[in-house]
């Protein structure tokens, strides 16, 4: 179903890739009225055409260029037997008016996605979706928690320009990258970083695009100490999926390979050191949206977008409101562009 799949999406991401006008009359063609969307906060799951209403029409508002620009579109039957597509890509647009309460800049402003849709008899029935949020705050100079360890950057496509046209049987890498997490997960009940074995899944050069919040970091160095050091030691004790509650959906093509997971990890932050978090004991959910790259049978990149808002959310802290009150005394209203003058 691989091929059928990624028709039945097709024409909804060319409507966004130029914010046509009949860009919403396409997501009612395309989606389930009785859909399931579980949209990244401060939205939460939605149904239908609710989605249409409580994401893209105040985005489309705010960025009336707005365009979308897939860099990865992989499809697959999981496990399960059920048929997904997995999109990663930016939005982008010129930011005229505020969008969240984040305030217009008036220029090109990008944003990641990674959307996973579940399709069946010929139309979208499950979304699964996270942008980054954070991303436009930091571009807006409105982000309001600590400053991220990592590099700010405009996420890139695969290296090898390959992402839109994977083929091809993907369960060697899928296999690889599931045992590499099973390594992970030896430390820290073993304290020494050794037993995760990165060197044996990893590339030395690898690059891993972690969300607006933790940012990118590069080779295995700069993994573990802008992502992985903070992470493990603020919350020691975190499950994976396929636990209680928990629990992802694999799918892989070519050199790629792609996990939902609404949530797929349970963790509990009980010491301080990640995002300037302070250690509040208390048990969160995770959702997080991944896609791998293998190059030479070494993972070579990793695109990761975490749900930063929902984990500040259940930890008490209101990043949105925050940002609000930062910004009492910023202009919030729409900017117009002159066009052709010169003064």
């Amino acid at each position: 179903m691989t091929a059928t799949a990624k028709s039945i999406l097709a024409p909804f991401q060319r409507a966004l890739a130029a914010a046509s006008g009949d860009a919403r009359a396409v997501f009612e063609d395309t989606f389930s009225p009785d859909a399931t969307i579980h949209m990244c906060a401060p939205v939460g799951t939605v149904t239908g055409a609710a989605f249409w209403d409580a994401s893209f029409a105040p985005l489309l508002d705010a960025m009336p260029d707005l365009e979308r620009r897939d860099m990865i579109v992989l499809s697959g039957t999981t496990p399960e037997g059920q048929d997904w597509i997995g999109c990663m890509g930016n939005y982008m647009g010129t930011m005229l008016r505020p969008w969240l309460d984040i305030p217009p800049t008036g220029h090109l402003t990008h944003m990641r996605y990674h959307e996973f849709y579940r399709v069946a008899d010929g139309k979208v029935t499950e979304a699964q979706i996270i942008w980054d949020i954070p991303e436009v705050m930091m571009q807006a100079d409105a982000w309001p928690m600590a400053p991220q360890l990592g590099k700010f950057i405009a996420t890139p496509a695969p290296m090898t320009q390959d992402g839109l046209t994977a083929q091809g049987d993907g369960q060697a890498v899928m296999d690889h990258v599931i045992a590499m997490l099973t390594e992970l997960c030896k430390h820290p009940a073993d304290p020494d970083p050794a037993v995760m074995q990165l060197e044996k899944y990893w590339h030395p050069r690898l690059n891993w695009y972690g969300p607006a919040g933790i940012g990118t970091g590069r080779g295995i160095a700069g993994f573990r100490n802008w992502h992985q050091i903070p992470f493990l030691k603020a919350m020691p004790d975190r499950k994976l999926d396929a636990m209680g509650d928990l629990a992802s959906h694999w799918f892989a093509q070519g050199n790629y390979v792609c996990e939902t997971g609404w949530p797929n990890m349970r963790l509990t932050v009980s010491h301080g050191d990640w995002m300037g978090i302070a250690p509040s004991g208390r048990e969160i959910l995770m959702r997080s949206l991944d896609f791998w790259r293998m190059e030479d049978g070494l993972i070579r990149e990793n695109w990761v977008l975490i749900d930063l808002l929902d984990i500040y959310r259940q930890l008490g802290v209101d990043v949105l409101g925050r940002m609000r009150s930062f910004n009492k005394a910023r202009n919030l209203g729409p900017i117009t562009l002159p066009e052709g003058q010169f003064a």
